[in-house]
């Protein structure tokens, strides 16, 4: 990921960060090259009670459990909407809905967490100590992404996790790993889940991703984000990681696995080796800009 000017505006380092032009576009030339990643996706069963319910790229997914349905990430406002009719589409009642749980606060993750809401009401939202505020502020207060583009609908915080606290609903356990740096209470998700018959560890990462524009090392974008990527990059590489999934598709290959899947590889996600090669690969991302800054 090529690095931009300290002084590059928020949409200009998004719109880097998901690969199209560097250059600094116009918040709504930014949302058009946006959309694909938006784009709508038929929901498809991962493993035993574990399903993906959200767009092309912006992930979310849904987890049946004995005592109701936990929703983990919202995408983006349009992605929202499209979770609340794969979890229709998949046989289920949205308003079964218990649990709301986020990966980060950025609007392509949070904004779809009020449109599920809508069809949920009663479903409480669990969030970090770090970005849940900044949910329930509808996006107001993040240190870089500042601005109208970057606002969404609010939605309240029920619960603040602190990291390794657990989730629990129906049978199922998700453990919440505070990994920051892309966002100070940026959480990664690890519970066992059973595909093909055999039960697996399933990661779900957040984000490990240093957008363009983000200070490291003597300055930094906000107080601390070098040592939370540093601590995050030790995290990730100890926790177990079997199903190798992430709040986005990118991240973990989804269109090629969802193809193998189709064709008949139950196990289609599941890629230990991959995981590890990501967090090598993301490392090494991390640790050049770092030195690039900081000659």
């Amino acid at each position: 990921m090529r690095a931009l000017p300290s002084g590059v505006s928020g949409t200009a380092a998004l719109a880097a960060a998901v690969f199209v032009c560097a250059a600094a576009p116009s918040p709504a030339s930014a949302q058009a090259r946006e959309a694909p990643r938006n784009a709508p996706v038929s929901p498809f069963r991962i493993g035993e009670g574990l399903y993906y319910v959200g767009g092309s790229d912006y992930a979310a997914y849904l987890i049946a459990t004995q005592a109701g349905l936990i929703v983990l990430d919202g995408g983006d406002q349009a992605v929202g909407r499209q979770v609340v009719g794969n979890i229709r589409a998949l046989g289920f009642d949205p308003a079964q809905v218990k649990i709301l749980l986020n990966s980060h606060q950025h609007f392509d993750h949070a904004a779809g967490l009020a449109e599920i809401r809508k069809a949920a009401p009663d479903a409480r939202l669990h969030a970090s100590a770090a970005d849940g505020p900044i949910i329930a502020a509808g996006g107001k207060g993040d240190p870089f992404l500042k601005g109208k583009p970057f606002e969404y609908e609010p939605v309240p915080v029920a619960r603040t996790l602190n990291d390794g606290d657990k989730v629990t609903l129906g049978g199922w356990t998700l453990t919440a790993h505070v990994t920051g740096g892309h966002t100070a209470g940026c959480t990664t998700w690890t519970f066992p889940v059973t595909v093909a018959g055999k039960v697996r560890q399933a990661l779900v990462h957040c984000s490990s991703s240093v957008l363009p524009g983000y200070r490291l090392g003597k300055v930094e974008t906000y107080p601390g984000i070098t040592a939370a990527y540093e601590k995050s990059f030790a995290t990730w590489k100890a926790l177990p990681c079997e199903v190798f999934l992430g709040s986005h598709g990118r991240f973990f290959g989804m269109d090629a696995k969802r193809e193998a899947l189709a064709a008949g590889k139950a196990d289609a996600f599941v890629d230990p080796a991959g995981c590890k090669a990501f967090y090598a690969q993301q490392e090494a991302a991390f640790r050049a800009e770092l030195k690039r800054q900081n000659p």
